[in-house]
């Protein structure tokens, strides 16, 4: 494997942690802090696009405008910020607010499968039997998730189920969509651009001064964390790894982030999962494993970069 290949896999795996743990921390506010979610949205969005432009000028000399510069590039820009950065953040977290931390991040990730479908569509060809096998394992752990093993009902709400399924289809616009812009810019301005942009739209959603909420030490750490660990250095190492490796690898490995939320609400919050539940979360961190080995095709699905 090449030093590229093994940091770009390494940054995916990064950012899935990192927002499990994210996921975790929004889960105790909203439920036991009653912090509001399109507020917690608004206000992670904008002060991490600030300080991801501040880094990208500082330590990368970007130049900030350029991309608006350009009409067609300005174009991707906003489409990127609110149906990527503002909608799969959203969707994400009204997921958890419905449902739990674990529960939301395994149907967010039913997105790599919609990637996979994507571009076997786009570049006419048939993904290799390994990426087959991975969408396949990931199908069936979400279902046993969300099921318990039980397939004649769900164990999750109609909100939860629905916003998870949205934030499926916002990843995958997420992961393909800002390709061409990571091709000319660096990550940091085209993630620190969606993310400030995004958090301007949602701005008239929910002010950002408008705080509601118990608001303890707990709180402030909860909500310091959300926006440097799940957000700013998350989107920053998972964005790298789509450069590096393409969005239907980075996406799928990302899918380590139920294991790290579940872990975390099970240690810190006392969530219980069940049999099925731990086969399900298996069947999806084992994507990881197969999407590690190198088979030989001469059909395989490039990544768009």
């Amino acid at each position: 494997m090449q030093p590229s290949a093994l940091r770009g896999i390494l940054l995916a795996i990064l950012a899935a942690i990192l927002w499990g743990v994210s996921g975790t921390l929004g889960q105790f506010l909203f439920q036991q802090r009653g912090i509001n979610v399109e507020w917690l949205i608004t206000v992670r969005l904008l002060i991490s696009g600030i300080l991801l432009l501040t880094f990208s000028k500082v330590r990368e000399h970007s130049e900030l405008t350029a991309v608006w510069r350009n009409k067609t590039d300005a174009v991707q820009l906003l489409v990127f910020s609110i149906a990527g950065m503002l909608a799969v953040q959203y969707t994400y977290f009204a997921a958890i607010k419905h449902s739990n931390a674990a529960t939301a991040t395994v149907l967010q990730y039913t997105g790599p499968v919609l990637i996979v479908l994507y571009l076997a569509l786009k570049n006419r060809a048939v993904p290799r039997l390994i990426e087959i096998v991975a969408t396949l394992l990931a199908v069936l752990g979400t279902v046993l998730l969300v099921t318990r093993g039980n397939m004649n009902s769900l164990n999750i709400s109609t909100p939860a189920l629905l916003f998870g399924i949205a934030s499926a289809v916002t990843l995958a616009v997420y992961s393909i969509q800002p390709a061409a812009l990571l091709a000319k810019y660096s990550a940091s301005m085209v993630i620190g651009w969606g993310m400030l942009v995004g958090g301007i739209a949602f701005s008239f959603v929910h002010a950002p001064w408008n705080v509601s909420g118990t608001w303890d030490m707990q709180t402030y750490l909860c909500v310091f964390g959300i926006i440097t660990l799940g957000t700013l250095i998350a989107f920053y190492s998972y964005m790298n790894a789509v450069k590096i490796i393409g969005a239907q690898k980075a996406s799928l490995l990302a899918s380590a982030e139920p294991l790290s939320a579940t872990i975390l609400a099970m240690i810190w919050l006392k969530l219980s999962f069940s049999g099925p539940e731990w086969i399900g979360s298996i069947c999806v961190i084992s994507t990881i494993f197969l999407l590690s080995i190198k088979t030989p095709s001469s059909k395989t699905v490039q990544p768009v970069e």
